[in-house]
């Protein structure tokens, strides 16, 4: 209950912040930009420290480093409310990520400690669940508490209800401590990814912002480059950021590879259509984000069952019909005009969460299933730092690409629901919308031969295997 529940405020502080931002902006009197980094920064110290704290969590303990990161994010949650500048906000969104990367980065390896492999998926399909709520909840809370409280209400709406779990996590989630397997931080690491991913995440909003210049695709140029380095050096640590060994599973590889593309083709669906709500149709934040809900209530619903069946019949076959769902919800939203019907939207979307549903337990349980009783903090990590890095893209690919079709502040404009576009540019904007959901159906679709590429399973032997690694690991 507590890990749904630390799940579901990392899902409610991602959508909540979307729809806050114009309030944000006006308040802070800040600029676009500025206030676009209160999402960035999250994503980027989440991706960088996601597999580091998993491995720190394999051998310190994984619950006390749950605990703790629910703590941290807190406190960061309080502070974000009482930020006085767009500045403090985004330095204190990072302290907030530093928790939520702590509490990723090992709840998944809380569920491989309590559960074994045959039954993990149900267990991920609560966990599962607890986001599609969280998000929900963020859409729903986003617009009502901005409009009658004020955006800072958002982070403190965290705070009682982090309090109370972090008393209870610290009193019940007891987990066994792992075989000591390296708790040394991988500098090196550490410093390349940052850099790398810093780069590129800057060179790339920046191109949003200012178009492509020399400066912008030299970072860009630079954060690819560093990526070698980084692959040299992690061949050489002791305890690296990230493990190459574990790329010598079949399954886990390609499950991993899976989350990465399907997480960068997929969440910019969810940034695109409101997009268009509220720049082409004219929506306000809310009531465009409310057409969304079904899709996340049904997910919420199906996810435990979908994940029970991953459990019966191996991740493959569930994951990649979810993937499949999620390809034609996106293909439906290629016929998108400025005058189609509501219903029609909501019915793609509630495909969409009937795909996600299926794919998000199936894959993490055959991360964890595939992963040995002393890496289980290390593979859960590894597969949000994956997720993380896809998603930091994704929102990326969504504003550059649409922002092609028109001026660039008038996208980002777009974006935070501050213009609406009438008669030939809105035309324009919708076709740039339509290429970036080109872009995201080929990233669902690699993300699927991935998924159905990673080998079928036997869990059963899995699950014998792993027991007497764990029994191995207690008497150590």
């Amino acid at each position: 209950m507590i890990l749904v529940l630390g799940t579901m405020m990392a899902a409610v502080d991602t959508t909540i912040v979307v729809l806050a931002l114009p309030t944000i902006v006006q308040d802070l009197h800040s600029d676009l930009y500025v206030a676009v980094w209160t999402i960035i920064i999250y994503l980027l110290v989440v991706a960088v420290l996601t597999t580091q704290l998993g491995r720190i969590g394999d051998s310190l303990g994984r619950g006390k480093m749950f605990n703790v990161g629910f703590l941290i994010f807190t406190l960061g949650s309080a502070l974000c409310g009482a930020a006085p500048t767009a500045e403090s906000l985004v330095a204190f969104r990072a302290i907030q990520a530093l928790g939520g990367a702590l509490m990723q980065a090992n709840s998944g390896a809380i569920v491989a400690d309590v559960f074994p492999p045959n039954e993990r998926g149900r267990a991920f399909g609560f966990t599962s669940m607890g986001w599609n709520v969280g998000a929900t909840l963020g859409i729903v809370l986003g617009g009502v508490i901005t409009t009658f409280l004020g955006w800072r209400f958002i982070f403190y709406i965290n705070v009682p209800i982090g309090i109370v779990s972090v008393v209870l996590g610290f009193r019940r989630i007891r987990t066994q401590q792992s075989n000591g397997r390296g708790n040394g931080v991988d500098v090196p690491g550490f410093t390349l990814l940052l850099l790398s991913l810093g780069l590129i995440t800057y060179g790339a909003s920046d191109v949003a912002g200012e178009g492509v210049t020399i400066l912008n695709s030299s970072l860009m140029g630079i954060g690819l480059i560093l990526l070698i380095p980084l692959l040299y050096a992690e061949r050489r640590v002791s305890n690296p950021l990230i493990d190459l060994r574990a790329f010598s599973n079949r399954v886990l590889t390609f499950s991993l590879l899976a989350s990465f593309f399907q997480s960068a083709g997929a969440l910019s669906v969810a940034f695109l259509l409101i997009m268009y709500l509220q720049g082409i149709r004219g929506l306000d934040p809310l009531k465009a984000s409310l057409l969304l809900v079904p899709g996340y209530v049904l997910s919420s619903l199906i996810a435990p069952r979908a994940g029970r069946l991953s459990d019966k019949y191996g991740a493959r076959v569930i994951a990649t019909l979810g993937l499949a769902l999620m390809i034609t919800s996106v293909s439906f939203y290629l016929f998108l005009t400025p005058s189609t019907s509501f219903l029609y939207i909501v019915l793609a979307s509630v495909v969409n969460g009937i795909g996600a549903a299926m794919f998000y337990p199936a894959n993490t349980s055959a991360v964890m299933a595939n992963a040995s009783a002393g890496f289980y903090g290390g593979a859960s990590g590894l597969l949000r730092t994956f997720a993380n890095i896809g998603t930091l893209l994704s929102y990326v690919i969504a504003i550059s690409v649409s922002s092609i079709a028109v001026p660039r502040y008038v996208a980002f404009e777009v974006f935070l629901g501050t213009t609406k576009l009438i008669g030939g540019v809105g035309q324009e904007f919708l076709q740039g919308i339509h290429v970036t959901f080109l872009v995201s159906i080929s990233l669902l679709v690699i993300s699927a031969l991935m998924s159905a590429s990673r080998g079928k399973e036997e869990r059963r032997g899995i699950t014998l295997r792993a027991q007497q690694e764990s029994r191995t690991s207690e008497s150590s």
